[in-house]
């Protein structure tokens, strides 16, 4: 039986070559555009309309269907509205993590299996899954697992952390295998050339990087606060908000012949506290504590054993951009608690724990709270980063 996927297209390189392969298998291949966000720029534009004309240029092209579907209000009450609250408590959320986990394998999987008719939903993530693409061999009701993928440096697992069973078992991602410059080059070969050489999105897709600022001011009111130095605990500088801030950014105070960067955030206090240098110890921690997980798969040790703590050894990543690294972990009650096997920078309230098993992605727990820092441990010179992490 010919097997129905659709394919979701951003107007992006990624999306447009995993539906080009899809479709050179033999699959029958629709596209879907998801409008997430409908409200104008200061240009009164909107910004996703631009992505929306390639993708329909996209389909096209690969002469498939063109289908849009609006998850704006799905948007705005499952990844917007919960980000703004952490931002106003002081936390740096990752909507990218939670737009993945409701609207792409959630509301998108639903729509594309109900009302489209498809068996699977493919898109243009670099992540492998257990079972691989082959849909001849598709079992719907088979648990898989989320694992990295080959081009290491574009492994997206970090972002797709907190998928459900629901969602993965009906992916597919057609690009986890390949190198980002062999999908390009599959893209320039195939009358793609455009869209091979589009600039890529980073951040949140609506919101341009320098003027994140005036974006966030819309929502949230400012708050007069102060920067008050580690080392001294004086006030050094003042701001508008903590919600403009997040550990381990440039605070970019006037009048010092050096640069502070952020440490630690009050929320209720709208107090920002800073220390000089990036290397600063203040900015580096071994530990950190979280959230309960959410385990994709099957969790990697007995969590309901009345043992009052049950640890196990696995990797860790917070950044999209670091390498993984060695860690233990401590299941205490309601939350985890990590040891890390050397320090990292800037581990920040809010982000994601992600934990990896070798090639497998376990999971990921929102981190609550970094452990005492190098500076509170008494150590007090400037660190030195792993060029890995540099």
């Amino acid at each position: 039986m010919l097997r129905r996927v659709a394919c979701a297209i951003s107007g992006g390189v990624d999306s447009a070559v995993s539906a080009l392969l899809m479709k050179q298998k033999g699959y029958d291949v629709v596209g879907v555009f998801m409008k997430n966000w409908d409200l104008l720029n200061e240009h009164g534009n909107c910004t996703l309309d631009k992505d929306r004309d390639d993708a329909i240029d996209v389909c096209g092209k690969l002469g498939i269907p063109f289908h849009e579907v609006s998850f704006v209000k799905e948007y705005w009450n499952d990844v917007f509205v919960p980000m703004l609250g952490e931002y106003e408590n002081g936390q740096t959320p990752n909507p990218d993590v939670m737009c993945n986990r409701h609207i792409k394998f959630d509301a998108l999987v639903n729509y594309a299996v109900n009302t489209l008719g498809v068996d699977s939903v493919a898109t243009g993530h670099y992540a492998r899954i257990s079972g691989g693409n082959d849909l001849s061999k598709w079992n719907p009701h088979e648990e898989r697992k989320l694992l990295k993928a080959s081009d290491t440096w574009k492994d997206q697992t970090l972002f797709l952390s907190r998928i459900q069973q629901a969602g993965l078992r009906r992916a597919i991602f057609p690009i986890g295998g390949l190198q980002k410059t062999k999908v390009k080059d599959i893209a320039r070969g195939t009358g793609l050339e455009r869209i091979a050489n589009k600039k890529e999105s980073v951040g949140i897709c609506f919101i341009e990087q320098k003027k994140f600022h005036s974006f966030i001011e819309q929502y949230i009111e400012p708050k007069n606060g102060q920067f008050i130095c580690v080392e001294t605990g004086k006030v050094i500088g003042e701001h508008k908000g903590t919600h403009y801030w997040t550990v381990g950014q440039c605070a970019k105070i006037g009048g010092y012949n050096v640069k502070y960067f952020i440490v630690h955030i009050d929320p209720e206090s709208q107090n920002i506290t800073v220390a000089a240098g990036t290397h600063h110890p203040a900015l580096f921690s071994t530990s950190l504590s979280t959230e309960l997980p959410h385990w994709i798969s099957q969790p990697p040790c007995d969590f309901t054993s009345q043992s009052d703590s049950t640890s196990f050894k696995c990797q860790f990543r917070f950044q999209h951009i670091h390498p993984i690294i060695d860690c233990q972990v401590h299941h205490h009650g309601n939350r985890l608690d990590v040891d890390l096997n050397f320090p990292l920078r800037a581990l920040t309230s809010g982000q994601y724990a992600v934990f990896y098993n070798d090639l497998e992605c376990l999971g990921s727990a929102k981190i609550l709270h970094p452990g005492p820092s190098l500076y509170d441990m008494d150590h007090r010179e400037p660190v030195n980063i792993p060029k890995a992490f540099s």
